[in-house]
């Protein structure tokens, strides 16, 4: 299979590709300069652009880049590039998918639970409704950008994540160093679910949704079973073998990460309903499990 890939370079992009690469798969990359290699296609999503010539032949186009949720404090300046960087760099590859020849390809679009807003401990599924605040309205217009896409009859998923256990990158990779220098523990009062999904999990539900027909719209990436953050503290510590006895006031959150607090303190209890209906199987369901194997940064292979 022929795959255009953008966000090759980060967390998820680059272990899609590692995956994808090591069982004989075609990987196009997406690149936000002049090509330097023949696996290379320009774009620039600021401007809304995509050598779509370079995407000829592709059976999917899985869109993974976007500025990161929880690199700094959420100031306007931040929230306005969070916007940009999804909503725009999501308009310039739908549009693309729409102007190529039939049959289109497949487009897998990176998204997020934080669709679905604050659920408190209500088991949600990909039938919730939208939520409420800034990452909730967000994350609408991030989805609403794959229209062109949708119009055009191409297959269109989007893919909304959890919180992606690994220690190689993203928010929880931070928690890593933390935990193991033996001063973690829980964020405010801890009862907030997170839900969480190993990377290995992830990479695996974004190729079987590639390989799976039926799915389409909104798929939750995220592990069956969602933990509180006080579970997770005390996982993290149970595998690093460290104490994990020393909480983040709720009041301290908030003056480092300004809004971004309220999505941290939040809760979100999302469950995976289309991915376990279509018949995928997690590797790594229970959080003491999913930290484990980023440890050993194990990804899926097929072949």
């Amino acid at each position: 299979m022929r795959i255009a890939v953008t966000g090759s370079t980060g967390l998820i992009g680059s272990a899609l590709v590692s995956s994808l690469r090591a069982d004989g798969h075609d990987v196009v990359r997406l690149v936000r300069r002049a090509p330097r290699a023949g696996d290379e296609v320009s774009w620039d999503p600021e401007r809304r652009w995509v050598d779509t010539a370079g995407l000829a032949g592709c059976e999917a186009v899985v869109h993974m880049a976007a500025k990161g949720i929880g690199v700094g404090p959420w100031t306007e300046s931040y929230k306005r590039a969070l916007w940009d960087s999804r909503v725009h760099g999501t308009a310039a590859v739908a549009r693309a998918v729409a102007e190529l020849d039939d049959p289109r390809p497949v487009l897998v679009s990176g998204s997020a639970i934080g669709y679905y807003g604050d659920t408190g401990d209500v088991r949600t599924d990909e039938s919730g409704p939208p939520g409420r605040g800034f990452l909730a309205e967000l994350v609408q217009e991030w989805e609403a950008a794959t229209a062109p896409a949708q119009e055009a009859g191409a297959r269109t998923v989007l893919a909304r994540t959890g919180l992606v256990v690994a220690r190689g990158g993203g928010a929880w990779g931070k928690l890593f160093p933390v935990f193991q220098a033996g001063v973690g523990g829980r964020l405010g009062s801890g009862r907030q679910y997170w839900s969480h999904i190993a990377l290995h999990d992830h990479i695996a539900a974004l190729r079987h949704i590639l390989d799976t027909p039926a799915l389409s719209g909104p798929v939750n990436l995220t592990a069956p079973e969602p933990v509180t953050n006080r579970e997770a503290s005390a996982a993290m510590g149970r595998v690093l073998h460290r104490p994990a006895l020393l909480p983040v006031p709720a009041p301290v959150l908030r003056l480092v990460l300004r809004d971004f607090a309220d999505d941290v303190l939040g809760s979100q209890r999302i469950v995976p309903a289309k991915l376990l209906g279509s018949g995928f199987r997690f590797a790594f369901p229970d959080i003491d499990d999913a930290i484990r194997a980023a440890l050993e940064r194990r990804l899926p292979h097929t072949a």
